[in-house]
Formats: C-alpha cells, structure tokens, sequence
C-alpha cells in the first residue's frame, strides 16, 4: 500500500487523466489534493493513511463522513480526501462519500461483523453489504440500548424493533426484515443461538404494495446505445455492456462477472449461474451480442490474465474485472449523453433497463413465463410487477360503467 502522499496524488492524477475526467472537475480536484499534501506538510506528517486522513478531516473539515448543513467547498474537500484513500486501500475511486459511519460494540455487534465478513467472502455485492451495514447498525443499537442478546429475541421484541424501524414505511420494514432473517438463519447455522429466529419475524404484503418500475422505451434504449462512440476501445467495451443490459436483461452483477468459459460458440448460447441467485441460466448467442463481443476483444479489450471478458481500462484496474458502481456511470454517462428526458429525476441505471426489456416484451405481446425465463426470475409471480405498467392493456380490463337509468342501480337510492 502507498503511504507517500505526494506519489499517492501522483497516481490519482494519472488516474483522473486515464479516466477522461473532465478538465474543470480534474482541476477542482488536484488543487484539493496540493492543498492536503501541504497541511500533511505543515504538521510534519510523513504517512497517508485512515489516521492520519481523518486527522485532516477532523481539523480542516469538521468531519470524514457527509454532515447536514455542510457547505459546498466542504463536501468537495471531503471528496477530494476520501478518493485519495479509497484509491490507497483498493485501487479504486469511491463511488460516494458516505453519510454514516457504522459501529458496531459490544458482543453482539462483534458476531454482527464476523457475520458481515462472511457475507463479503461469499462474494456478495458490495451494494448490498452497504445495505446489510446500515440496517444491522440499527438493530444492534436497539439491543444494546434493550439490554438484550440474541439469545432473548422472541416475536414481541422483533416486532418492537421493525416498527420502531419502519416508522410505517412497508419498504423499511421489508428490507430490515430479510436482513433480519438473513443474519438469523447464520446465528443458528453457528450454533450461537439454539432456535432459528427467523420464525419470528413475520411476514408482510410488500410485494402487493411494491412501486413501479422505472422503463425507457425501445426508441430512447436505441438512443442510449447509438450515443457510444464505437471508435474507441472504451467505447467498444460499453457498446458491448449496454447490449448485454438492454438485450438480454442482465444484471449488474452478472455482466461483470461474464467469463470467457460462459460462452459456447460452437452452440451458439450463453450460461452461467447468476450472480444473485445462483439458479442456472442460458440465453442464445444473439448476432449483435456475438459481433460485440468479438469487436472488443480484437481491437479494444485491454492485455489481461483475467477471466471476465469486460475489464477495466483506466490506471490502476486496469485489465481487472468492472466494478457494479462503474456499470451504473456506464449506463447513466449515455442517458445523458442521448438526451433522454427526465432521466435524472428517473433510476437510470443498469437495472432499468433490465425493467425496460421486461416492460416492452409484455407490450409486444410476449407472455409472462417466456418474459419470467429471460429475467431469471424463479417464479412468475415475480414478474407480475410489469403488468402494472403496461397501461394499454390494463385499459382493455376496464368495465364500462352502466347509464343511470341501467336496472343495475334498482335499489339503490343514493346515488
């Protein structure tokens, strides 16, 4: 790990360079970093790292996480500090700053964090340890301040804390459940607790309530993909991942996680299990997917050892495997650059056009098992959401409504 911050910056300007950063951002960020290096400096720290990063916050910004009532020059400092970091302990800028610090003390919020450490080496999506963090925080402030361990979790005390949680929101309290039972079932896995209290937390009508999904239309996703610069090789390789999300409505996860011994040419399909829920999954070769793929391998693909056919090409991930924040700028950078309408007040990421290729099947015609077989999803029931967009169809289920004089209100005397 580098800890000289002048060759840390170094590497991070190259890295704003390789990554086509815009130059009025670039600068922005490099007089950041010349003013960090100097009070680095003038307190005659020789060594960058989390301590003494925070150090810098605490004095020059007040805090290292985002704070109500922050001004703008502080969140931009704070930006420029915790990309400096994050590039030093994974080689990677991070996505955001965040606006939480999770703690974890005490006995419970130690197997808590064993827990979480599990769930990163089985491999799950950083996103979703984010999401796990936020909401097991909670709960282990609630045992704390309960006085309680896992041990002396019934229905009541489960159900206390989920409505204290939700604050009536289904949504919170769906997810903080199925976080819930998650870390239950791997209590009880361990043997730390002696009854799986996952039967405890009940059940809900979420998926009934549930939003609807953001979609683009077929014109505006032949929009997105027609704004990429196919000449370059970075141009090649988004080319290749926007048709593997609007074509085959992959997953974040599963595109970056594509491997070379996924594809069968001689048979002309793809398969592979996917990356959320590891049910196998096979989809043709389509021409325009073969076509890209084997572009970007002859004339963009950066020299790599790694086995996923879609890498990165900017500094130090360089040749290394995409990460899912970067298919989400992927996405969002040709929405922008093709004009679609709304598309920041609307999600606009990788997913949604997963939900745009399930929402224009159903509108040509497609039934719902063949539209459920391409999503991956493992019941029909799953699938239903889109029929909540697909309005014209909707409109053919309306009843007309009987004239007055009809001899259906004949009784009635209040109308």
């Amino acid at each position: 790990m580098i800890t000289e911050l002048k060759e840390l910056i170094r590497l991070c300007k190259d890295e704003l360079h390789d990554r086509e950063y815009h130059a009025h951002h670039a600068s922005i960020l490099t007089a950041e970093w010349d003013s960090i290096s100097l009070w680095f400096e003038q307190h005659d720290i020789m060594s960058f790292d989390r301590d003494s990063a925070f150090a810098y916050c605490d004095e020059a910004i007040g805090s290292h996480i985002i704070v109500d009532g922050m001004s703008v020059s502080q969140k931009k400092r704070l930006r420029a500090l915790r990309m400096l970091l994050s590039y030093q302990e994974t080689g990677d800028f991070e996505f955001r700053s965040p606006r939480v610090e999770y703690d974890f003390p005490g006995a419970t919020g130690d197997i808590i964090q064993q827990y979480l450490r599990h769930e990163r080496d089985k491999g799950r999506a950083e996103k979703t340890i984010e999401c796990r963090c936020h909401a097991l925080c909670e709960f282990n402030k609630y045992l704390i301040g309960k006085g309680i361990g896992f041990s002396d979790l019934g229905v009541n005390e489960i159900e206390d804390y989920l409505s204290l949680v939700a604050n009536g929101s289904l949504s919170l309290r769906h997810n903080n459940a199925n976080h819930l039972r998650q870390l239950f079932h791997y209590l009880y896995d361990l043997g730390i607790t002696a009854k799986d209290h996952a039967i405890f937390v009940q059940k809900d009508q979420y998926r009934r309530h549930c939003k609807l999904p953001t979609t683009y239309s077929d014109e505006e996703i032949s929009r997105i993909i027609s704004a990429v610069d196919r000449s370059s090789a970075i141009g090649k390789r988004d080319y290749l991942v926007l048709l593997l999300v609007s074509e085959y409505g992959w997953r974040a996860g599963d595109v970056v996680n594509f491997k070379f011994n996924q594809i069968d040419w001689d048979r002309n399909k793809i398969s592979f299990e996917q990356s959320k829920t590891g049910i196998p999954i096979e989809f043709p070769l389509l021409a325009s997917i073969g076509n890209a793929i084997i572009e970007y391998l002859r004339y963009g693909r950066p020299e790599s050892d790694a086995p996923e056919v879609i890498v990165a090409h900017e500094g130090g991930k360089k040749g290394r495997p995409l990460s899912p924040p970067t298919m989400h700028s992927i996405v969002s950078r040709y929405m922008r650059e093709a004009n679609i309408a709304y598309w920041k007040e609307k999600r606009h990421g990788p997913h949604s056009l997963r939900h745009s290729l399930a929402t224009n099947m159903l509108k040509k015609g497609v039934s719902m098992p063949v539209i459920s077989t391409v999503l991956g999803h493992q019941r029909t029931e799953t699938t239903n959401i889109y029929l909540k967009v697909d309005v014209e169809r909707l409109a053919l289920c309306a009843i007309p409504i009987p004239p007055v004089a009809s001899p259906i209100y004949k009784g009635v005397t209040d109308i």
